[in-house]
């Protein structure tokens, strides 16, 4: 049986004045998962590194996005991560220099057919 998304979170994340965007992507894969529990693993005994994690970046500039700090952002899971252009960029006025917003969706998914409740 093919994985089906049991869980889907998202997140903001910024980076005020260093344009960096690998920071503010990893702030906004941080914010989900620090507002979320994934307590259905342990109540169901499953092993967590079984979880297929497939995470979403938006920024404006998807190429200046480390993918591996991104993936090390998240503790469990066999880890996808997907940069697209999103997120914002807002010029700070008389300063050569602007703030760097990342929107993250990070989806779980599970082999429902593999899950034993446990009894």
């Amino acid at each position: 049986m093919t994985a089906r998304r049991v869980f889907l979170e998202i997140g903001t994340g910024n980076d005020l004045h260093g344009r960096d965007y690998t920071k503010a992507a990893v702030r906004a894969v941080q914010d989900a998962i620090h507002h979320s529990s994934l307590t259905l693993l342990r109540t169901l005994n499953i092993d967590p590194r079984t979880m297929e994690v497939d995470v979403t970046v938006g920024v404006q500039q998807p190429e200046k996005v480390d993918h591996s700090a991104v993936k090390a952002a998240l503790p469990h899971g066999r880890i996808n991560v997907n940069v697209v252009r999103g997120g914002l960029d807002i010029p700070e006025e008389g300063a050569n220099d602007h703030t760097v917003i990342a929107s993250a969706a990070i989806a779980v998914r599970l082999d429902l057919a593999a899950v034993r409740v446990a009894g």
